[in-house]
């Protein structure tokens, strides 16, 4: 490979291509570079609850995979704002553990790896990778480690069983593209769509080949562009509410300000009342926009709704 090379995006990859067993060997090099042990993709899994209850929530994860030892990963990838994005982690690490037991059997539980990729702000300050474990119980008087396995003490062959799921946070936007470690480079990939001519961590050679913009189909093709389009569009209208509710607040902040600052003194009201403003602007963008998508509609049927002013 003597040039970069542009690859799809890898929140498209993940939803249609790497489902596809002859492409397992692009997940295992991500994998395997993230945890540092050589993985090997069995299968991909469907997210089946063995709950019947009609209100129960079924929103399917992006992807999920049974790997090495039975142990089980999930993908779950946000490009726009989600608020409750860990809340959609920890649901759907809970009920990936609710699935592998049936009523009466023996808690045989399998580890769980929860990777969450954000592309919105998150608030973190520097870094763009996380990871959340939890080890074992801690003794709270004399400091002893019980750890959180699935027998007591060690198996025969040595290893703890570990079974507690284990979450990594990779933050791609905050990535300074300076690369220091294998899985720097998949997190280059994952910001830029871009494979550069150097890069050596596994999986990356053969996402080259499979993941190819210039060696898709004419239909597959045309259904990545369609799915960058509607991208782009949802981006499009998330961002309308954003510059309509911070005008929004701009004026009633002024407004507000000018009324504080008959008591306060007219300069430092008008600050607290933009202050104040963009605040309650942003509280009316979300408003608006999980009202509603609550209501069902999709994102077009907003644009439309709002474009002729018939908010319900």
């Amino acid at each position: 490979m003597n040039q970069e090379r542009t690859i799809i995006s890898f929140d498209f990859a993940i939803k249609t291509l790497l489902r596809e067993k002859s492409n397992f060997v692009i997940l295992e090099g991500f994998l395997s570079e993230l945890l540092g042990c050589d993985v090997k993709v069995i299968d991909i899994l469907e997210s089946e609850g063995n709950i019947d209850d009609a209100t129960f929530k079924t929103n399917r994860v992006d992807l999920k995979a049974r790997i090495n030892n039975g142990e089980i990963v999930i993908f779950e990838i946000q490009v726009f704002t989600q608020v409750d994005f860990f809340g959609k982690l920890l649901f759907d690490v809970s009920k990936a553990v609710v699935e592998q037991v049936s009523v009466g059997e023996k808690y045989d539980i399998k580890k769980i790896y929860m990777i969450g990729i954000a592309y919105f702000n998150i608030h973190a300050k520097q870094d763009y990778l996380f990871r959340a474990k939890l080890a074992g119980f801690e003794g709270l008087h004399y400091q002893e480690i019980i750890p959180f396995s699935q027998t007591y003490g060690l198996t025969p062959g040595g290893a703890v069983l570990d079974i507690h799921p284990e979450y990594f946070l990779i933050l791609p936007n905050m990535f300074h593209e300076q690369i220091n470690s294998k899985f720097d480079e998949w997190v280059y990939t994952l910001k830029n769509s871009v494979v550069k001519p150097d890069f050596s961590a596994a999986g990356l050679q053969e996402a080259v080949v499979k993941l190819d913009m210039l060696k898709m189909s004419v239909k597959e093709r045309r259904t990545y562009e369609k799915y960058l389009r509607n991208k782009t569009d949802d981006d499009t209208v998330i961002e309308t509410y954003r510059m309509e509710g911070r005008e929004e607040g701009i004026l009633k902040g002024r407004e507000e300000g000018k009324k504080e600052g008959l008591l306060e003194g007219r300069e430092e009201g008008e600050k607290k009342g933009i202050l104040k403003g963009r605040e309650e602007g942003k509280k009316e963008e979300r408003k608006i926009i999980f009202e509603l998508l609550e209501k069902g509609y999709t994102l077009d049927q907003i644009k439309n709704i709002l474009s002729k002013g018939e908010i319900e």
